[in-house]
């Protein structure tokens, strides 16, 4: 690189895990879609996958977020073995306890999530908790897309990576 050159940085890949990806994962992926832009490329995937994204998950998306997520689907982490991944961060516990070694070295963290699907109440209580949920993951991939990727090396990266999961 010649002194009158800039370097710009590759985009980094970002994979969400969760059980069913289908509503925590989905929301975490676009979310990181809207806020990090072309820094990033990023996907989702479950461990057993739900076969669909969930219909209050992608309202919460279009209405409180003005996302449309028309590409949102439920697959499955087989779909994306042996790709490289600068980040994978997990988002429930069953999917941290059996998350597979990956290539190339990336940094795991864990930003444990409840599961909204799981919630029981009326349509608008269980709309309201997934927003909450959301907004929750919106904080953390805002201070996530905040840190000086640039700047640190891969373990001080891995730390900060972990702590944003302490952010409520």
């Amino acid at each position: 690189m010649t002194a009158t050159s800039t370097h710009i940085p590759r985009p980094f890949r970002v994979l969400f895990l969760c059980s069913g990806n289908s509503a925590r994962s989905i929301i975490a992926e676009y979310l990181m879609r809207k806020i990090g832009g072309s820094r990033f490329v990023v996907a989702s995937a479950g461990t057993a996958p739900a076969g669909g994204v969930n219909p209050v998950a992608r309202k919460v998306l279009e209405e409180r977020y003005q996302i449309a997520p028309s590409e949102a689907r439920s697959k499955s982490w087989e779909e994306f073995g042996g790709q490289d991944f600068d980040f994978v961060i997990t988002l429930c516990d069953s999917s941290r306890e059996v998350c597979p070694a990956w290539p190339g070295d990336p940094v795991v963290a864990h930003w444990s999530s409840p599961d909204p699907v799981l919630f029981e109440g009326t349509p608008e209580e269980t709309e309201r908790y997934f927003f909450q949920v959301a907004v929750v993951l919106k904080r953390r991939v805002e201070l996530f897309c905040s840190l000086p990727f640039d700047k640190l090396d891969h373990l001080r990266l891995e730390k900060l990576t972990r702590e944003v999961a302490l952010t409520k």
